[in-house]
């Protein structure tokens, strides 16, 4: 059984995402990434593009980022803060 972790997602204006996923891909500065539970300690600049976050069930919600942003994830939490994102 796949291991999940908390993700929160967040522009300035709201909260976009706040729950628990098995992996995350996003789109850093220098190519997509990709981070399961019990990953080491990563930071990322994030551009443009599709962050995809996927729970235990396979159900996949993907987010829209339409503006650069940040990605901080350690202890099996991941912070995603973009500019913005597609309704």
């Amino acid at each position: 059984m796949e291991k999940d972790f908390k993700v929160g997602v967040y522009t300035p204006e709201k909260t976009i995402f706040d729950g628990s996923v098995v992996s995350l891909t996003a789109p850093g500065e220098i190519g997509f990434f990709g981070v399961l539970a019990d990953h080491a300690p990563f930071i990322s600049s994030l551009v443009p593009g599709k962050v995809v976050l996927r729970d235990k069930i396979g159900n996949s919600v993907v987010i829209q980022s339409t503006g650069k942003g940040f990605f901080e994830a350690g202890h099996n939490k991941a912070v995603v803060l973009l500019d913005a994102v597609t309704p």
